[in-house]
């Protein structure tokens, strides 16, 4: 082990890395579930579900989203159990899939905080070479989790951005 005292490009770079922890583990617990009105109870979007849905019951998402681009979105989707139990599920696959990569996650996290272009994105380290770059925005495109708006050029449809980011909650742990 060196006794000679670490640089500071290394001492950046960690320091950087460890606010991004702390930040992410505050917004973790600045979230709670049971966030709603004072006089509502731990559950009260499901108490508010199981008033509408008979049973065997249903599933809800739905979310309010302001960027720091300034777009807001509010979507809700919901089935009965009935509806999802007894659907293909396979009809899902494609679009899990696109999100079942590392880069193509970042991709999509960069372009909702306003990276847009290719020649932006082309910039992030590690998103990799132009070739791969475009071969994760097509998977993307092609699945829907993305729309081409102009030429070289990319935006999250407004219907897919609350999803995408419940599917992100749903598979935290």
């Amino acid at each position: 082990m060196s006794d000679e005292p670490p640089d500071a490009a290394f001492l950046a770079e960690r320091l950087a890395r460890l606010e991004e922890r702390v930040g992410r583990l505050e917004a973790d617990r600045s979230v709670e579930p049971a966030a709603g009105p004072p006089e509502a109870g731990a559950f009260w979007a499901l108490d508010a579900l199981k008033e509408r849905v008979a049973a065997p019951g249903a599933v809800l998402f739905t979310g309010t989203v302001d960027l720091p681009t300034g777009e807001h979105y509010e979507w809700q989707e919901g089935r009965t159990t009935e509806d999802l139990t007894g659907a293909d599920w396979a009809q899902g696959a494609a679009a899990l899939a696109a999100l079942a990569h590392p880069v193509r996650l970042l991709l999509l996290r960069e372009i909702l905080l306003g990276t847009r272009t290719t020649a932006a994105l082309g910039e992030h380290e590690q998103l990799g070479t132009s070739g791969q770059l475009y071969h994760h925005l097509r998977q993307l495109v092609a699945a829907g989790w993305l729309r081409a708006e102009g030429r070289g050029e990319y935006a999250v449809p407004a219907e897919r951005v609350v999803p995408l980011l419940a599917l992100l909650l749903a598979a935290r742990r």
